[in-house]
């Protein structure tokens, strides 16, 4: 080739290129002239670039870690030019600087600005880096951090500052992982393993996704290697996984190394229907070569499939990355380089200040030379085409969807909530034809009461079975696990989702919920839109009614969980019946950036409301169903089969002249006292409760979760312990039926009235209850001989 390349050969710094880098770059060079996208020149020019730019990224981020003041002259720093406490995850942010530059190498080469997605949110500090020196930043980092000496030296003071503002948030706009003012960021990765199971659903058609993935996170979820078998070309954009495998964990060797490192994890890869390259991870050039190659060649596979010549699943390509943890500077491939590679503090000793100054020395780039390696990258407005900071999935543009009405049913009918929801599910998937749909779903979609749901969008699979809804274009991701499919749900950012699971093992899905709501919060707070269409996740089979099945399957505790996050982005919503569920789930879609916990009933229950009943439960988060002048108590249900309880309880009151008033809540989040302005904005003031729910002196609160959680949320409603009263799951199960579980969890009609009676003054227990009930409410006899209410 000519002298360009030989030029390039050579290397740049630390940055080397192996042979087998040298011939693929050489051949990718000539085929992107070939093909008229980029010519060799300036491809070259642009590879060379790539070297100078990876070089001064490394720089930069070592500083980051070690530094509080940067001299873009590159002189070596004197002591008090250290923190005195470095901090900072610099092993796995050095491997992220060559990955990075590959991405942003690929895009310039080829003129397109892909999407990209880090697991390892914790390496932030190398997108930081390269994002300040080519200055493809947001307004916030770009008006704090220019490339300057003070700019450069705030970026590194700012790092792991610990610094708040006054309203008690982080003061800079940089964090220890990938945040709000990350530019291009969508994801925290803070929990490791939840990008290797979304980044399959993610782009859509003409879109494509660079994935960053670690060998340390492969071991943390199930269902990376099931990525094949939900990949579909006609609705799915190039998806583009990269696994930087360093062999090291925080503290030992990945397992993956142990077991047989990357020949090892090559097997692994093939017999799960991917097609795995190996790359040199230490070289921008490879990731480079490596993104543009998987694209081609995945875009040809679905061509084949397309033609008739193949079928799904296809052979996903996927690139492994081999490189030493913190490459670049002392300590790599040690377990020091996951955090301090240097062995002693700069700050404090000579030799480590020496060994610093040393070692970043062979990184450092002058910058008259670094200037025209920069600008070469940042030919957007040439290449029309946006920057990486605004890519695709960072800029979500998400059409409203379309809210169908519903059939209402009659007050007082038994029907079953989610078969009424099922019906009205299938009509809202009818009228938005143009959206994705992602269902999650761990297994029991009929048992749950979504067969009209299922059939329409079908389970998702490669090889349909006759006879079952089964097809390969299915909307329905359906495995036995539940990371798997709440990920399904929640990477399909620019469609419409839903999950559908047992609540008690819903839990499992709290990490991925819990790092998307965060993400959204913060976005929000940082003043930026979020568009992607709120997500409902239903809990069903619940506590309640999985009465049957042993105490494994009797837990509340997502719905407790998510209670405790912000209830402006993490509602939690208990409809009662058929028609306020369908209000519920029909408000979550007219919403966006939230993750709602819906629990609903799936045995028949009674509807107790009409349709303007069910609006006005939805849009105040409660409503009252019946209430007696001046009551004497208030019987406040929280759950279908605590209302039917409550229901019960207030006939026997009112049969014996005690007035009372029953209150129906569908959203305690609404209720509590707020803890910050956005969840004020949210939730109801003082006044307004007072409203919603008429003041009583004698309140009984009965709520589908553990009374401790219900009580917290709920203070405002709380008059004192001796006159309000909380029930809720008491961690008692078994095999039993509902009236059982309620029973054991001392939430029956029966303790409910004995309840009532500690409260009001004056009541006679004997007045109310015959000898049979209170013998059974004192233990003596068995509450199976009551017939009241059965």
């Amino acid at each position: 080739m000519n002298r360009e390349f030989t030029t390039w050969t050579q290397g740049q710094g630390i940055i080397s290129h192996a042979t087998s880098t040298q011939q693929r770059v050489e051949r990718l060079v000539d085929d992107l002239e070939v093909r008229g996208i980029c010519q060799s020149g300036a491809a070259l020019e642009l590879f060379k670039a790539a070297d100078i730019l990876c070089n001064m990224a490394l720089w930069l981020t070592v500083h980051m870690t070690y530094a509080k003041n940067v001299y873009l002259d590159g002189r070596p720093l004197s002591q008090t030019d250290f923190k005195s406490t470095p901090e900072g995850h610099t092993g796995g942010a050095l491997n992220m600087v060559p990955a990075y530059i590959g991405y942003l190498l690929a895009n310039s080469l080829t003129g397109k600005t892909r999407a990209w997605m880090m697991g390892q949110g914790h390496c932030v500090a190398a997108i930081d880096a390269v994002n300040i020196l080519l200055g493809n930043l947001d307004s916030e980092q770009q008006q704090r951090y220019p490339l300057t000496d003070e700019g450069l030296s705030r970026l590194c003071q700012d790092f792991y500052s610990y610094k708040i503002d006054g309203n008690g948030r982080p003061a800079a706009p940089l964090g220890s992982h990938v945040n709000p003012y990350t530019a291009g960021g969508i994801s925290e990765g803070g929990y490791l393993g939840f990008a290797e199971l979304q980044y399959p659903h993610m782009p859509l058609p003409g879109q494509a996704l660079v994935t960053f993935l670690s060998d340390g996170a492969f071991e943390e979820q199930r269902g990376s290697d099931w990525a094949p078998r939900w990949w579909r070309g006609e609705d799915t954009g190039a998806v583009l996984p990269i696994m930087i495998a360093n062999g090291r964990r925080i503290d030992q060797r990945t397992t993956m190394s142990q077991a047989g490192g990357v020949d090892w994890l090559r097997d692994h890869l093939t017999l799960n229907s991917f097609s795995p390259i190996n790359i040199d991870g230490k070289d921008p050039a490879a990731y480079a070569w490596a993104i543009i190659t998987m694209e081609l060649d995945l875009a040809a596979q679905f061509e084949s499939i397309k033609k008739g010549l193949s079928n799904y699943p296809v052979k996903l390509p996927y690139t492994i990355a081999e490189t030493v943890k913190g490459f670049g500077f002392p300590g790599a491939g040690t377990n020091a380089a996951h955090n301090l590679p240097l062995d002693g503090n700069p700050a404090l000793q000579q030799a480590t200040r020496e060994l610093f100054n040393l070692s970043a020395n062979k990184l450092f780039i002058p910058q008259e030379h670094f200037a025209g390696a920069a600008s070469s990258f940042c030919q957007h407005d040439r290449q029309q085409r946006p920057q990486e900071k605004d890519h695709c999935l960072r800029k979500l543009q998400v059409e409203e969807p379309r809210i169908p009405g519903f059939k209402q049913q009659p007050k007082h009918s038994d029907v079953s909530p989610m078969m009424q929801l099922d019906e009205w599910y299938r009509d809202f998937i009818q009228a938005n034809p143009n959206h994705r749909f992602r269902v999650g779903n761990p297994d029991e979609m009929r048992s749950n009461r979504m067969n009209l749901t299922l059939d329409t969008l079908m389970h998702r699979v490669t090889a349909p079975e006759a006879g079952v809804a089964e097809a390969p274009l299915g909307s329905v991701i359906t495995v036995l696990n539940e990371e798997a499919v709440i990920s399904a749900a929640l990477g399909n950012k620019q469609g419409i989702n839903l999950a559908v699971s047992y609540e008690a093992f819903a839990v499992k899905m709290l990490g991925a919920m819990r790092q998307e709501m965060i993400f959204s919060r913060r976005l929000m707070e940082s003043g930026r839109q979020v568009n992607w269409i709120s997500v409902p996740v239903i809990l069903t089979s619940h506590t309640w009614e999985n009465s049957k099945n042993e105490q494994s399957h009797q837990d509340p505790t997502l719905s407790e969980a998510w209670l405790q996050e912000m209830s402006d982005v993490a509602p939690v919503y208990f409809p009662f019946d058929g028609n306020t569920a369908v209000k519920c789930l029909s408000q979550i879609y007219e919403t966006r950036g939230r993750i709602a916990a819906v629990v609903i009933p799936k045995n028949k229950v009674r509807t107790e409301t009409t349709t303007a009943e069910a609006d006005v439960a939805i849009k105040d988060g409660a409503v009252v169903l019946s209430h007696d002048a001046d009551p004497q108590i208030q019987l406040i249900a929280i759950g279908a089969y605590q209302l039917h309880q409550v229901q019960l309880a207030a006939t026997r009151l009112r049969e014996n002249h005690i007035r009372c008033s029953v209150v129906a809540m569908v959203e305690p989040g609404k209720f509590r006292i707020p803890r910050d302005e956005f969840e004020q904005a949210y939730t109801h003031n003082s006044q307004r409760i007072g409203e919603i729910v008429p003041y009583c002196a004698n309140r009984i609160i009965v709520c589908h979760t553990h009374a401790e959680v219900m009580t917290g949320v709920l203070r405002e409603l709380d008059s004192g312990a001796s006159n309000t009263r909380f029930k809720g799951y008491r961690n008692r199960g078994g095999t039993l039926d509902v009236f059982g579980m309620l029973v054991a969890n001392k939430q029956s009609w029966v303790h409910i009235l004995a309840e009532s009676v500690e409260v009001i003054p004056d009541i006679n227990m004997e007045s109310i209850f015959d000898p049979n009930e209170l013998s059974a409410l004192h233990g003596k006899t068995s509450f199976d001989a009551l017939t009241y209410g059965r």
